[in-house]
């Protein structure tokens, strides 16, 4: 008789394994399709990082600061600081500045400049009085502000000035200084004389002698003028 084959039939696979198979599949696939790609993160700004650094440094912008710190939004900072040489002197106007100008060394740099200067200030001031205001002191006031309104420029020359300063001075003793007469004369005579330069040592000891004979004038002409003593 003959032997028959038998052979067992295979079982089928589970369709929940397939099914469990295919959301993995469609899981991963989202995934690596949706995830965010690094590229498109924005890069972080110049003023993310700087204030990063500030804040490890342990310093505030200024936008962050309170009020208490005595941030000004409404000045801008460069008018918060005068710079030093702005600030006028406070006594660059007065006789006691003059005749100390005359006093130092005639050879030091811009001897003659400094006491221009400071002549120019206080002939100005006191052309402002009263009784020394008229029309001519005033014109020759002009003259001495226009003289030196370049002092500063390069290579000017200060000769200008020096003439209209002894100019003023004659003005200022005509006007009510009778006892000045011969002095301001002298004045104008050695301002004529005046190179407006201090290249050489008679140039240096010609503006010390103008400069200190002009201080002494000054001095006189800030007192009270005298009396008019009439017949």
């Amino acid at each position: 008789m003959a032997d028959i084959n038998i052979q067992r039939k295979k079982s089928a696979p589970s369709p929940w394994l397939l099914v469990l198979l295919a959301a993995v599949a469609l899981a991963a696939g989202a995934y690596f399709y949706l995830r965010p790609d690094p590229a498109d993160d924005p890069a972080p700004t110049a003023t993310t990082s700087a204030a990063a650094d500030s804040a490890r440094a342990g310093v505030l912008p200024d936008s962050a600061r309170p009020a208490a710190l005595g941030t000004d939004t409404a000045m801008p900072r460069t008018a918060r600081t005068a710079h030093p040489a702005e600030a006028p002197a406070a006594d660059a106007d007065t006789f006691a500045a003059l005749a100390a100008q005359a006093g130092t060394d005639p050879a030091a740099p811009d001897y003659a400049l400094h006491g221009l200067q400071k002549l120019t200030g206080v002939l100005v001031a006191l052309t402002d009085r009263d009784d020394l205001r008229d029309p001519t002191t005033t014109e020759q006031r002009d003259n001495l502000t226009s003289a030196t309104s370049r002092l500063g420029e390069p290579n000017a020359s200060l000769r200008p000035g020096l003439v209209a300063a002894a100019g003023l001075i004659r003005a200022l003793q005509q006007k009510a200084y009778p006892e000045l007469e011969g002095a301001a004369t002298d004045l104008v005579r050695l301002a004529g004389q005046l190179s407006g330069r201090s290249a050489t040592a008679a140039d240096q000891q010609l503006n010390k002698q103008f400069l200190t004979q002009a201080a002494a004038a000054v001095r006189v002409l800030s007192e009270p003028a005298p009396a008019n003593t009439g017949p």
